[in-house]
């Protein structure tokens, strides 16, 4: 890499992380932190059964992460994130629907014990 790259790249980082940092940025943080923190919650749950487990805490991360996410996307007016987001939505809320209605069940779909 030359310098002139090296200096464009640094250039680009500190806009990108430094000047254009601000509450919304924030926010994004925070919510991405959300969503990862599902894949904390199955991962831990599935090496304490030593079986792919999906615990119901992975669904209110999933809401909550998404939720915010799309709050962030709307602000930042990005049409592909704004309708991934939304879907997304649609389907861990119907998750949580069909938890709450029907009870917990096991990834075989045998009731959980």
């Amino acid at each position: 890499m030359t310098a002139d790259l090296l200096q464009k790249l640094g250039h680009y980082f500190h806009d990108v992380f430094v000047v254009n940092f601000d509450a919304w940025v924030v926010l994004g943080f925070v919510a991405q932190g959300l969503f990862t923190a599902r894949f904390l919650v199955q991962w831990i749950a599935s090496e304490r059964a030593r079986a792919s487990v999906i615990p119901i805490s992975f669904w209110f991360f999933s809401v909550g992460g998404g939720f915010l996410l799309l709050i962030y996307a709307l602000y930042r007016k990005d049409p592909v994130f704004i309708a991934g987001q939304a879907l997304g939505l649609f389907v861990y809320v119907r998750n949580l629907y069909f938890i709450v209605v029907h009870g917990r069940q096991t990834a075989a779909g045998g009731k959980a014990g």
